[in-house]
């Protein structure tokens, strides 16, 4: 197969990054219907959840197919090839993202069935945090924007405090009265869901800073997201 001209391939790289936008702003829009419904405890919104994520899953199919086929057939140059390896990694963080919306989905439903209980007071301020971080994120994403991926990175540990914090709240409380083991296991899977949907957003924002800079700062390899991008020179440092 021949491979395809440049003016082309430029249209399907736009194609695939409207593609990419359109995922990003169903998952953000999922996240917030299913953490609405947490906070409101209102069943018939988490229901909602539900309807979007089969859009969620056929978007990303769609995102992969165009991303092997520019690929395959594109005469891409550095740049390029790691947007469409960020594309690639971040659209299975978006899918994942979309199924933990549909797990508080769940969850909310399973509590409307138990008897109210009063939420930690944690909740309210991680799923702010967490709201936050999917924002940026995606912002980070679709606005090519540095400032708001390293933002994100810097706000992981945030949500892992109030996720440790709602752990031992709710455990205490489960201790001293076995009756609430029902709605705070619920309320602790919930608050499991939205720390791994921070996990997400940092993971996509190491890899918008992977496509716009040549850097890959997984595991703490860049101590310092500022220093030069490294030479194209120098193998093994960024495509």
């Amino acid at each position: 197969m021949a491979p395809i001209s440049a003016s082309s391939q430029s249209v399907h790289q736009t194609a695939l990054e409207n593609y990419l936008i359109s995922m990003a702003r169903a998952v953000e829009h999922s996240i917030n219907v299913a953490v609405d419904a947490l906070l409101g405890r209102d069943e018939k919104k988490a229901s909602s959840v539900f309807l979007i994520e089969p859009r969620i899953n056929e978007m990303e199919i769609i995102i992969d197919d165009h991303s092997v086929r520019l690929l395959r057939e594109g005469n891409l140059d550095q740049e390029e090839v790691r947007h469409i390896v960020a594309t690639l990694k971040i659209t299975n963080d978006l899918e994942r993202m979309g199924d933990l919306a549909v797990n508080i989905g769940e969850r909310v439903i399973a509590l409307s069935q138990m008897s109210p209980v009063e939420p930690p007071s944690e909740l309210e301020p991680m799923s702010v945090s967490v709201r936050s971080m999917v924002g940026r994120s995606l912002g980070s994403l679709i606005y090519r924007n540095l400032t708001l991926a390293y933002e994100v990175l810097e706000s992981e540990e945030t949500v892992d405090t109030f996720r440790d914090q709602a752990f031992e709240r709710l455990m205490g409380a489960i201790r001293n009265d076995a009756s609430l083991v029902g709605p705070y296991v619920q309320f602790l899977l919930a608050s499991r869901h939205l720390e791994r949907i921070a996990d997400h957003t940092t993971n996509i924002a190491e890899d918008v800073v992977f496509w716009l800079r040549g850097l890959d700062i997984r595991h703490g390899r860049i101590k310092n997201p500022d220093a030069p991008v490294p030479s194209r020179s120098h193998p093994g440092q960024g495509l």
